[in-house]
């Protein structure tokens, strides 16, 4: 149900055709790299957390790593995973097809800077073997972003 919901979106927005079912499983920043043909970095991945027992998703480029650090200066709190038996029901996706799509109402969805360095970036469309292309101002406005953050380390040389 969660591509479905994806690809109906992107449907009604005239973008239906960016969504690509592919081949094999993607579950991976490194078998979505692959299939897509890309380098891991951009690739936006999905990273779901726990705040205050709601989930917040955070996008960001595949090189990308959250700095607990960044993250607790931010949100004021630890990083906390969402497991991986509570993700579909909390976020409305399934581990490894999260995406910031066709989500459960409520979630709230923020992009890391890491992503605003590229024209293009492929996320997951909500099951393990499909992706959808967009630019950065793209994924914002399709995602309904809470704005942009920046909470990650590694990807710009830094620690």
């Amino acid at each position: 149900m969660s591509y479905e919901k994806v690809k109906e979106y992107f449907n009604s927005v005239g973008m239906g055709e960016r969504v690509i079912v592919r081949e094999n499983t993607i579950d991976t920043v490194e078998s979505a790299a692959k299939a897509v043909g890309c380098e891991p970095a951009h690739i936006a991945k999905t990273m779901s957390f726990i705040q205050k027992e709601e989930p917040v998703l955070i996008v960001t480029a595949g090189d990308a790593k959250v700095d607990n650090q960044k993250y607790k200066a931010r949100f004021h709190e630890k990083a906390v995973m969402i497991p991986g038996d509570r993700a579909q029901a909390l976020v409305g996706h399934e581990p490894g097809a999260i995406c910031p799509f066709g989500i459960n109402e409520g979630v709230r969805v923020y992009l890391d800077i890491s992503l605003k360095r590229f024209k293009q970036v492929h996320t997951s469309a909500g099951s393990l073997n499909s992706t959808v292309t967009l630019s950065p101002t793209e994924l914002e406005t399709h995602s309904a972003s809470a704005g942009w953050i920046d909470v990650c380390k590694n990807w710009n040389n830094e620690g």
